[in-house]
């Protein structure tokens, strides 16, 4: 109980220290001045990223970083155990990257705001013309250079298993032709949602798949179920 208690007072207190840094990124991007904002607020979201993982005990370990490559923007697609999975993947997956997050993310005081800045878009699952522009929005974000993470279940499973993958998001791959990079969880859900709601340490392993590319296959429903079976596989792996 006191760990859970701690990590959540630092959580808001590290958002209201780094308020200086944000008006930096916003001056940056006021004055025309990306690549600066850029590297600040990936080097920012990193430090606030791994310090909250720290602070919860869990230890992270990556295997296969060296499958993502280096010259070109990317759509990372995992598969989403737990709370912790965002800064998991932002802090310990070292290529810069944003997040297609639910609309209701938006509204969080200082997240938010750091969301934006990241290059991260929201998404109104209830609102089909605003999702598909979303969608449109990302194609655009990944032929910048860009790279993008998304959750194709949806929403967190809680546990080993997966939910199946929806199709929808995979054309950000088909229309922007980047290449896709499947990344398997293992154990997210042990530092939270194992005990509904406080935290625990865990150990928590990532397993970075080599790409698949768009071109390679029929459709985005085609790219959804062979990431789906790759990073399914690397769930069974490690449990078995």
């Amino acid at each position: 109980m006191l760990r859970t208690i701690i990590w959540f007072i630092y959580f808001w207190g590290i958002l209201l220290k780094l308020i200086p840094s944000l008006n930096r990124v916003k001056k940056f991007y006021n004055a025309g001045k990306i690549e600066e904002r850029d590297r600040l607020v990936d080097e920012k979201v990193k430090e606030w990223s791994t310090s909250l993982v720290k602070l919860s005990g869990t230890r992270v370990t990556v295997s296969g970083e060296e499958n993502i490559p280096k010259d070109t923007a990317v759509l990372f697609v995992s598969n989403h155990q737990g709370n912790f999975d965002i800064p998991i993947l932002l802090g310990y997956i070292q290529k810069p990257k944003a997040f297609i997050s639910k609309i209701e993310v938006k509204k969080m005081p200082f997240i938010g705001t750091w969301m934006e800045q990241l290059n991260c878009l929201f998404m109104d699952r209830k609102n089909v013309r605003q999702s598909v522009q979303a969608i449109n929005e990302g194609a655009k974000l990944l032929k910048n250079g860009t790279s993008l993470v998304i959750f194709p279940e949806g929403t967190r499973s809680k546990g080993d298993d997966m939910s199946e993958f929806k199709a929808g998001s995979f054309k950000l791959a088909t229309k922007s032709g980047v290449p896709i990079i499947p990344v398997t969880i293992n154990g997210s859900y042990k530092i939270m949602e194992q005990q509904k709601f406080w935290i625990k340490p865990a150990d928590v392993h990532l397993t970075v798949h080599p790409p698949i590319y768009p071109e390679q296959h029929q459709d985005a429903k085609e790219l959804a179920r062979v990431s789906e079976e790759i990073i399914k596989n690397g769930v069974k792996k490690a449990v078995s």
